[in-house]
């Protein structure tokens, strides 16, 4: 599956260039900001040093993960629901309401989900029994032991992570007032003006959404906000005989790893109960999960490494690993996972928080989602800002 690409830019046209709004950076953050700023009225010019969307963008599950956050990223992913629902209604994406189902294959994962719905409600979380999940995985629940039930998250939703961004820009492309400059690097920033490598563009407001690159750009706040970039061990596979849903398919590594359940009374014991029965995965900081693309295809991960410079290098042991889980999972003998596609993901990340908001002088703000859940926040952080609600990180 190759990703849509974007047209190449008139780029003769471009020096000189003035808007309402500058966005460095054409991922999905910068993206959602552009498409919020169009419909506010404004100007956007977007910078771009790719000639597409190839970073973690298009690298990921598409999965809008709602319900399981908490606190104030709950709030911004709720907002962004309903922007990502108007964004698909204007560009075309595939955006289907699919929602989440979350396997419990013990008493203690399924005594997390419950404490969940006791906390936001059963029409938030939905519980389900052995055999509704076993049909949404497409096979049945005769002969395994292993299921103890689960819960569908009706919120979440699910896009095509190979074609929004791309779909996005070119909708875009197409509004008046709007300018892309792909294939075109930023060299420097200042009130007004980005610099480029192919001259100047002014604006009254600036955004850096550069994501884990923001250190080769302004190197002193990244290295402040402690931003590494985490590496993912990512692949495609033949969905298995059966699979049909567009939910997304968690498990437990994925309720280890969001705040929505690890804020469960349950979760500590989650975590001793997998450390003892999967250390492997933990050591490599599994999220096991898999999520269905429109032509069938499944996109299957993944693990977590942090280096403030990836290593391009795929160990096969992990990959097989998580492969191996998710045919668990799925019910399925290793045999059935057919590997067509493999691919390292990458995001930014820091153990001071999920999000780096930062003004670096008057109209310039470099705003980057530390953790990985950009396709998650993007349009509700798009929202927040031009509402001035989005609160600066130190």
């Amino acid at each position: 599956m190759s990703i849509a690409t974007a047209p190449t830019p008139a780029r003769s046209s471009l020096p000189g260039t003035r808007a309402d709004l500058v966005v460095v950076g054409a991922g999905i953050v910068g993206l959602a900001h552009a498409v919020e700023a169009v419909r506010r009225g404004l100007s956007v010019t977007i910078v771009e040093r790719d000639l597409r969307p190839v970073g973690a963008s298009v690298r990921n599950f598409g999965h809008c993960c709602v319900t399981a956050q908490r606190g104030e990223l709950l709030d911004l992913a709720r907002r962004s629901r309903t922007g990502w629902l108007d964004a698909a209604a204007k560009a075309g994406l595939w955006a289907p309401e699919a929602g989440a189902l979350v396997v419990a294959r013990s008493a203690t994962e399924l005594a997390v989900l419950e404490e969940l719905r006791d906390e936001r409600g059963t029409d938030a979380v939905r519980m389900r029994t052995r055999d509704e999940v076993a049909d949404t995985l497409g096979r049945a629940a005769d002969g395994r032991d292993d299921l103890a039930g689960g819960a569908m998250l009706p919120a979440d939703l699910r896009v095509n992570p190979r074609e929004a961004a791309p779909k996005l820009a070119a909708w875009l492309a197409a509004q008046p007032g709007v300018h892309l400059a792909w294939g075109t690097n930023v060299v420097g920033v200042e009130s007004g003006t980005v610099h480029t490598s192919r001259g100047p563009v002014h604006g009254d407001q600036i955004l850096l959404c550069v994501g884990h690159d923001l250190d080769r750009l302004r190197p002193a706040e990244a290295e402040a906000h402690g931003i590494q970039r985490c590496r993912l061990s990512m692949a495609r596979i033949a969905a298995p005989a059966g699979f049909r849903s567009d939910a997304a398919v968690l498990t437990a590594t994925s309720m280890l790893r969001y705040d929505g359940f690890t804020a469960m009374p349950s979760a500590a014991a989650l975590r001793e109960e997998v450390s003892g029965h999967s250390a492997e995965l933990l050591g490599i900081g599994a999220n096991v999960m898999f999520t269905r693309l429109p032509d069938g295809t499944v996109l299957v991960g993944d693990s977590h490494a942090y280096d403030t410079t990836e290593i391009p290098f795929q160990e096969e042991a992990t990959s097989r690993l998580l492969l191996r889980e998710a045919a668990r999972v799925l019910g399925v003998g290793p045999g059935e996972v057919r590997v067509t596609e493999r691919w390292q993901g990458v995001y930014a990340s820091s153990p001071r928080g999920p999000l780096l908001v930062r003004d670096l002088a008057p109209g310039v703000r470099a705003l980057t989602v530390t953790s990985g859940i950009g396709m998650t926040l993007s349009f509700g952080l798009a929202a927040a800002t031009f509402d001035g609600a989005l609160r600066t990180t130190v």
